[in-house]
């Protein structure tokens, strides 16, 4: 069903367009980034399939979108590869605001609480997927002192804040779609006096300082420390996304992204925005 559109376009428009194949992908989107205080940015959504089973065709080029990483404080953008879409990473919860405001998303952003008021984590996979594209921000307490949540990634949710400190956030997911395996979408980390690390695969630290998100992983952003530090160090933002192709050579002469080959397959990978040609 996925295919069906450019099936349309490529045979019923009469372009005598590429005869069907089947491509494997990674698709993740651009990360959340966490605030100047409060808690970790959400990993941009994961989308993947392990095998080469979405059919691709036409003469017309399927447009790629990388999403960017978040400013500060703010959600990052969706990556979108024909019907595929990876939802951008929640921001991470800031202290401002009465309960404290965190977002959902791919994976959602780390919660924050200060001053007797608890701030949940933001939701992940949503708008849900099956498999799930990634998972919840960690919950923060603020019952006994200011705390902050990791943001979730792509293999994890975020930790949970404890007392007067921040959290980590949530670990990545691996794949081998480039012949390598590498790990990406991991969650920033949660904010306060010292470093709390990104979750693996592309997470920024939150703390002192606080560090953005890996470039083409989705990571979060790391959240600052607590308000009366001087001077402020929150400045980070959220990883931007990839988008991934795997085909059979054979499959193909196009040379969309930049290319690379692993055994009989060759690879286009896409760190910004682009086309695929069938």
């Amino acid at each position: 069903m996925a295919s069906f559109g450019y099936q349309v376009l490529g045979f019923g428009s009469g372009g005598g367009g590429q005869a069907p194949y089947t491509v494997r992908y990674l698709v993740i989107g651009g990360g959340g980034a966490g605030p100047s205080v409060g808690g970790g940015g959400g990993a941009g959504g994961y989308r993947t399939i392990s095998c080469k089973t979405f059919e691709v065709c036409g003469a017309s080029p399927i447009t790629v979108t990388v999403g960017a990483g978040g400013g500060t404080g703010q959600r990052g953008n969706d990556s979108v590869f024909s019907t595929i879409t990876s939802t951008s990473g929640g921001r991470g919860s800031t202290s401002q605001g009465t309960p404290p405001c965190t977002s959902q998303g791919g994976s959602g952003g780390g919660g924050y609480g200060a001053s007797s008021i608890s701030g949940n984590g933001g939701s992940g996979n949503t708008p849900p997927t099956s498999p799930s594209q990634g998972n919840n921000g960690g919950n923060a307490s603020g019952v006994n002192g200011a705390t902050s949540g990791g943001g979730g990634g792509a293999g994890g949710a975020g930790a949970s804040g404890s007392l007067r400190s921040g959290s980590t956030g949530g670990s990545g997911t691996s794949s081998n779609i480039t012949g390598s395996c590498v790990t990406q979408g991991g969650g920033g980390g949660g904010g306060w006096l010292q470093s709390n690390g990104g979750g693996p695969g592309g997470g920024g630290a939150g703390g002192n300082p606080s560090t953005s998100g890996t470039a083409n992983t989705g990571g979060g952003g790391g959240a600052g420390t607590h308000p009366g530090w001087d001077p402020p160090n929150g400045n980070s933002s959220g990883g931007s996304g990839q988008v991934i192709i795997r085909r059979l050579t054979i499959s193909s002469c196009t040379t969309s992204g930049s290319t690379s080959t692993s055994g009989c397959d060759t690879i286009h990978t896409f760190n910004s925005p682009g086309e695929y040609t069938p």
